[in-house]
């Protein structure tokens, strides 16, 4: 490894202070690309990026790969050891559609929970929770008894700096109600694992994957989307969500071609016989 990526590396761990997965991720990029030229890498040119990166199918790879080397030679040139650097810009990566399930097919799903137990309760009460709320899994996880007040869910970020508040349907708070008469183990927070501690991300992935086949991220994709579907403003979605920007909140627009059409049938005047 080259004299240029090590102090690159230390200046993104202590000026930086970038997690440790993005440090990882950058280390690995960096080396992969110097191991690939056949040159010191702070010599690298236009065409030797363009020739590293042109055998990568996956934009959203690539880009993760451009933006650790534009990141190097940023820093490259500002502490001086290149007088001039590559400029590759970002490749354009197509919008991908987030996954959702459609309220009908989650109904379905949950009638495998037969709520015999305590932790069948938690199950099924954990993801009605989690399709009625929009929360972030991390969100939900720290949800205290106190949190929930006359059908109204108070929200608190990861990081604890913001909050929000949010309706919840009454059919989660009868889930939530009955999950924890059958509980009956006193503890602040709500979802507790086997051992009456506080559940774990891992543990909610594997409840969600066991039920639904998927992560616990997929049911605030659906509880966004079925609000959208069903008419709801974006600017309301944004904030039940906990969205800083609303470009963040504008992927859920994605409609299905049914209701576009059921839009122009509805509401067109063309689309209405008349003489």
């Amino acid at each position: 490894m080259s004299n240029a990526i090590e102090a690159f590396l230390e200046y993104i761990a202590v000026i930086k202070v970038l997690n440790k997965a993005t440090i990882k991720a950058y280390k690995s990029d960096l080396l992969q690309f110097e191991e690939f030229l056949e040159k010191d890498i702070i010599n690298a040119k236009n065409e030797d990026v363009i020739k590293f990166l042109s055998s990568i199918q996956n934009k959203r790879t690539l880009n993760r790969k451009l933006s650790a080397i534009n990141a190097f030679f940023d820093f490259c040139l500002k502490s001086h050891f290149i007088e001039d650097k590559p400029n590759i810009k970002l490749s354009k990566v197509p919008q991908t559609l987030p996954k959702f399930i459609e309220f009908e097919e989650f109904k379905n799903r949950l009638k495998v929970i037969k709520r015999v137990d305590v932790l069948s309760c938690r199950d099924y009460a954990f993801l009605l929770f989690l399709y009625a709320s929009g929360a972030r899994v991390s969100e939900a996880l720290e949800v205290k008894k106190g949190d929930i007040e006359d059908n109204w869910l108070k929200i608190t970020s990861a990081k604890g700096d913001k909050q929000r508040v949010v309706p919840i349907a009454q059919s989660a708070i009868n889930a939530i109600n009955l999950y924890l008469e059958k509980r009956g183990l006193f503890n602040e927070y709500i979802w507790l694992n086997y051992k009456g501690e506080k559940m774990s991300r891992v543990s909610a992935y594997k409840v969600c994957k066991k039920y639904l086949g998927f992560s616990p991220h997929v049911l605030r994709h659906s509880f966004a989307t079925a609000l959208i579907l069903g008419g709801a403003d974006l600017r309301v979605v944004q904030e039940l969500l906990g969205h800083v920007s609303i470009n963040t909140t504008q992927i859920y627009t994605h409609l299905q071609p049914k209701n576009l059409a059921d839009t122009i049938y509805s509401f067109h005047p063309l689309a209405k016989d008349y003489v």
